[in-house]
């Protein structure tokens, strides 16, 4: 039988191994030329709006996207060494969607402490 633990050492258990990122931090990844990943549903992308230039990717389809050998990649996901900053809305389930990346091999995949939120409370850019 499998050990059972709960969402919340889950996440403790998994952000142990990520590199995660504060929004200024991810702000200059990208600019280094880090692939910022907006996973947030719509709802909330039309509430709150967009990271210029994040590249948007509901999370039911991260995985087909992101994969560099997959059949359904999006153009950006040019190499297992690519840096790519995943962002939910409030960094959660950013910080498992990055796990799931780097078990397809992208090492270097992490995710935005905070999320969207923290991005936006920090001044970056945002657009509607």
């Amino acid at each position: 039988m499998s050990e059972r633990i709960g969402i919340d050492e889950l996440l403790e258990r998994v952000r142990g191994h990520l590199d995660r990122v504060e929004p200024k931090e991810a702000f200059d990844a990208a600019a280094g030329g880090a692939l910022l990943v907006d996973i947030r549903y719509a709802a909330l992308r039309e509430r709150d709006g967009l990271i210029p230039g994040a590249l948007v990717v509901e999370r039911n389809e991260l995985e087909w996207r992101l994969d560099p050998q997959g059949s359904h990649r999006a153009p950006e996901a040019v190499s297992h060494d690519l840096r790519v900053v995943i962002i939910c809305n409030e960094g959660y389930a950013s910080s498992l969607a990055a796990v799931s990346l780097r078990q397809l091999g992208l090492h270097r995949a992490t995710d935005l402490i905070g999320g969207f939120q923290a991005w936006k409370a920090a001044g970056l850019p945002v657009e509607p």
